[in-house]
């Protein structure tokens, strides 16, 4: 644990002044791993229940509920993007460690090649994955949880490759007479050893904040999760919104405080969380406005799932709305061994 800490600090300095919006390689990682996930708004690390799908992204929500799980998941993204992620966790003692392996996979299709002069030359592919083992136990006998993940990161895309390695470190503070989940995760830090060319590249390194409970006398949880945190701004203008008056002055869209904070955030509700059968429900505002479109209704940064049981497997299924032009199916099943 000394030396994961020690690891997780020193790459935390290294990217503390990182950006989003296509700074960083291996995007991939930041996609939703679960339809459940993809359900609320595409990023959380708050569900604490039997899917081990959840330890990808938070590590100390690993538990004894997980024990000989398996979780099988499948999302038809944009054009002909082909994603997928499996999780296993198995219970090491009594309800105290847990440990996991996950793998995640994103296939890009195919891409007509053409060279520097324009002329058609093969075609070819590209694809990416990641192989993570983990780890989650409880302190002591508190209500907190602390979890850890190892990570490898390996990317074709074309004829050039590149090879990373990343650590997760989450903790998460469960108090069950309030059905109450407090998480904080840091995630993707680590390095690049092999870079596609010569040059490398940062990881999407981030730190997720999240909270949920459990409203009293009603089947009803909600979710609220604060991503990127170690980065105040995410917000920018964008000049196909700048106004102009009559006498050609130019007022540029300049988001505000407000709407930074708003960037950050993502909420969702799950109905019947702990029934057979559930509803999920999800809205992520930095989605939401980076991709509406002007005077269209897209409902961008919407979506929803249900998830239903039956016997010792569960079936998922999200679907998330980008803009009139872009949406997506996640299907999933987890299986109880």
């Amino acid at each position: 644990m000394k030396f994961v800490f020690s690891f997780v600090c020193f790459f935390c300095i290294s990217f503390i002044y990182a950006q989003i919006g296509g700074r960083t390689t291996y995007e991939f990682l930041n996609l939703p791993v679960s339809p459940r996930v993809s359900a609320l708004g595409g990023k959380n690390i708050t569900l604490y229940n039997d899917d081990p799908s959840n330890a990808i992204v938070n590590p100390s929500l690993v538990n004894y509920k997980m024990d000989n799980h398996l979780s099988v998941n499948y999302m038809s993204y944009l054009s002909d993007i082909n994603y997928g992620t499996a999780s296993y966790a198995y219970l090491i003692d009594r309800r105290t460690q847990v440990v996991h392996a996950s793998m995640t996979y994103i296939d890009y299709g195919s891409f007509d090649g053409y060279d520097e002069n324009g002329n058609s030359t093969s075609s070819f592919s590209g694809n990416e994955a990641s192989l993570q083992f983990g780890y989650a136990t409880q302190i002591g006998r508190s209500d907190f949880y602390a979890g850890a993940n190892m990570r490898l990161i390996t990317s074709k895309l074309e004829q050039y490759s590149s090879f990373a390695a990343s650590v997760d470190l989450g903790v998460s503070y469960i108090y069950e007479d309030w059905d109450l989940i407090v998480s904080g995760v840091i995630r993707n830090a680590g390095y690049q050893f092999k870079a596609y060319d010569e040059m490398r590249e940062d990881l999407p390194f981030e730190v997720v904040l999240g909270i949920s409970q459990m409203l009293k006398n009603v089947p009803i949880r909600w979710h609220l999760t604060y991503d990127h945190a170690q980065i105040w701004n995410v917000a920018f203008g964008n000049t196909n919104r700048d106004e102009v008056d009559l006498e050609g002055n130019i007022t540029a869209d300049d988001p505000g405080f407000f709407n930074n904070v708003l960037r950050h955030t993502i909420v969702g509700v799950e109905i019947f969380p702990e029934g057979g059968f559930n509803i999920q429900l999800g809205y992520n505002f930095r989605r939401g406005e980076e991709l509406r479109i002007d005077d269209q209704r897209a409902f961008a940064g919407l979506s929803g799932g249900f998830s239903i049981r039956f016997n010792k497997w569960r079936f998922s299924y999200a679907y998330s709305r980008f803009n009139r032009a872009g949406a997506s199916s996640f299907f999933g099943l987890n299986l109880e061994l």
